[in-house]
């Protein structure tokens, strides 16, 4: 499989594309979780509890794993639009490791990443043979009709910057990787979720320019607002939403004595944190049969969310 590039969702189409920006700007709602999505978070308490304990996991498979950071953003994109379309059985706990495995599995094999997912499940206490672990691929793989190629707000990041006309390749790179680490943070932040990637991506580039060159801050915004591709009300919002979120982790991280990728999430996932200790003494869940007609996950069983 070709390595993809998050910053180039489209490399191997590009002989065929007229346009490329226009084609991902006119896309990227495709690859979106569904709209329903961020109402079934704001009002189910169990779907809240499932992200922030299925996020935390795939933190941890970073963390122990060595993977890097756009491998486990990446499995949360696929994870987000999987359950946006399909209804979680409730009371199944091994559905959400099980999918969680599917999702970063799938991930580091567009990233042509080696992850080895028996290590990290006899690290996190539970294992699925890889019969189960293939037949979750294929769920996800069919919900989201195949289409893996995601546009994320990495795909918008150099055609914005583009836009300010910076001659500093220094300069240009500062704003490239400050903005990077924003949209880190914001893909673990619900209310972020309601925003298409290229709102997000620019948001974040201003926020990033805001923070390290404030005098042209102001031109910054006017270039981008002028794009024909941008929602100048939308920005706005998205863009305060991210102050926002970047103020309250410097003010978390500031408190902090010790900061790790898992800390930084932790105090998004308080309620899943306890839920992860609670199931430790199970040492071992092992799957077996998950492909058999008795045991199988099958998409009629799961209906459409809301």
């Amino acid at each position: 499989m070709e390595y993809f590039d998050l910053e180039d969702p489209f490399t191997t189409l590009k002989q065929h594309q007229f346009d490329t920006i226009s084609t991902i700007f006119s896309s990227e709602s495709d690859h979106m979780p569904c709209l329903n999505y961020l109402q079934c978070l704001t009002t189910c308490d169990f779907h809240v509890s499932f992200r922030q304990e299925a996020m935390s996991l795939v933190f941890q498979a970073q963390y122990c794993c060595n993977l890097d950071p756009y491998t486990p953003y990446l499995a949360v994109t696929y994870m987000d639009r999987f359950i946006s379309k399909q209804e979680i059985p409730q009371g199944n706990p091994w559905v959400l490791r099980l999918l969680v495995i599917a999702c970063i599995s799938l991930a580091a094999k567009m990233k042509d990443m080696h992850f080895c997912y028996s290590n990290f499940q006899r690290e996190e206490g539970f294992i699925f043979d890889a019969s189960a672990i293939q037949r979750m691929e294929l769920l996800v793989l069919d919900a989201l009709n195949w289409r893996m190629r995601t546009i994320t707000p990495f795909s918008f990041i150099c055609f914005f910057i583009s836009l300010f006309e910076l001659k500093d390749p220094p300069l240009i790179q500062a704003l490239k990787d400050r903005a990077t680490h924003i949209i880190f943070q914001a893909g673990i932040e619900t209310n972020l979720l309601e925003f298409k990637p290229s709102t997000i991506a620019a948001s974040a580039l201003l926020m990033a320019s805001h923070e390290l060159l404030p005098l042209q801050f102001p031109s910054f915004k006017a270039s981008i607002l002028c794009c024909e591709y941008v929602n100048e009300e939308k920005l706005l919002i998205c863009f305060n939403a991210v102050m926002e979120m970047v103020t309250n982790k410097m003010d978390t991280i500031s408190t902090s004595s010790t900061v790790t990728p898992i800390s930084v999430l932790d105090c998004h996932c308080n309620k899943s944190e306890t839920e992860v200790s609670e199931k430790k003494g199970i040492k071992r869940h092992k799957l077996i049969g998950f492909c058999s007609e008795s045991k199988r996950v099958k998409m009629s069983h799961i209906q459409p969310c809301g």
